[in-house]
């Protein structure tokens, strides 16, 4: 049976990020596993066509994570063949599946080779990578997929003043052509379908994509309550202690009022409705960074103005004292 083929690939902008930095970092060509889900989204397309039915879902991929080996041939060999026991075992949590893999090439032609092409297709073969596509209320479906993301990161040919990276995500589909010389028992042969890498940001056009994402390993539960300060007394002097109330001061002023206890909602259910509030947070401190910057430049032009003042004084007061 073959998979159905993926509408898009989404991938944090973070994530993209680090990818490209383990990338340019190494000492040579890279590989390593990409890590997320496969999500069935049903566009809400208003019609008055009664046929309109599931069958214009679409499939998203999302990269939550990966792993990059820092070498090249870290788990196949020379001629393209998996060794499934290098490869990382699935793993049950909704957001860590292994969806594919990536290659980073140097000075080298944006397009898979063929041994990326076995890789690809002996990865996608194996029945034990096999994983669930959830729905968006991330309910797991009856329906299952292999491991068939590429994403090829190369660099230009020739050498650049400016050092820039060239990323193309693919995927593996079997094609329903079968070839002239092949009879009817001869099964479909598989190809590489290039999709488009969504890059998903922090802003009003993104907030539909942050239920999908979701940290790998929990941040530590922080101590932000101000009232557990007068514990450290005994260690720090109180001028100290004044000296961060005024600085904790400050810090709320320039907040207005978001504390660090409310960042916890921008992870969860409620970050689509809470990072409007935060982004309005951001545009209140630029425009004063903005008045601040402007306010300084004023200042500035009086400090020239008084200097150019004093510099005519000491010309008088030097040509007075030369006539006498």
């Amino acid at each position: 049976m073959e998979d159905p083929q993926l509408h898009k690939i989404a991938i944090s902008g973070p994530t993209l990020a680090s990818m490209i930095q383990r990338f340019s970092s190494s000492l040579g060509d890279v590989d390593g596993f990409l890590f997320g889900h496969v999500t069935q989204i049903t566009p809400s397309n208003l019609s008055d066509d009664s046929s309109s039915s599931d069958s214009d879902s679409q499939l998203v991929a999302t990269i939550t994570g990966f792993f990059c080996s820092g070498q090249n041939l870290s788990f196949y060999d020379s001629l393209g063949r998996v060794d499934s026991l290098r490869v990382p075992s699935p793993n049950n949590h909704q957001h860590h599946n292994l969806i594919g893999w990536f290659s980073g090439r140097r000075q080298s032609p944006l397009s898979p080779s063929l041994r990326e092409f076995s890789v690809t297709n002996s990865l996608s073969k194996g029945p034990q990578f096999r994983f669930s596509v959830k729905t968006s209320s991330q309910s797991p479906t009856n329906q299952t997929l292999a491991p068939s993301v590429f994403i090829l990161f190369t660099t230009p040919l020739t050498d650049q003043l400016i050092h820039t990276h060239q990323y193309r995500a693919y995927q593996l589909h079997a094609s329903n052509k079968l070839s002239s010389s092949s009879s009817s028992s001869s099964l479909p042969s598989p190809s590489f379908h290039a999709k488009s890498l969504d890059v998903v940001n922090i802003g009003p056009a993104f907030r539909g994509h942050y239920d999908s994402f979701a940290p790998n390993c929990a941040l530590p539960l922080l101590n932000c309550d101000t009232r557990n300060s007068c514990s450290a007394m005994n260690v720090e002097s109180l001028t100290a202690q004044r000296e961060k109330i005024s600085d904790q001061k400050q810090l709320d002023s320039c907040a207005e009022g978001f504390r660090v206890e409310t960042l916890s909602r921008l992870m969860g259910p409620e970050a689509s409705s809470y990072t409007g509030a935060v982004e309005d947070m951001y545009e209140k401190m630029l425009a004063k960074i903005d008045s601040l910057a402007r306010l300084v430049e004023t200042s500035s032009d009086k400090v020239l103005e008084l200097e150019n003042h004093n510099r005519k004084l000491r010309y008088k007061a030097a040509r007075s004292s030369g006539l006498e």
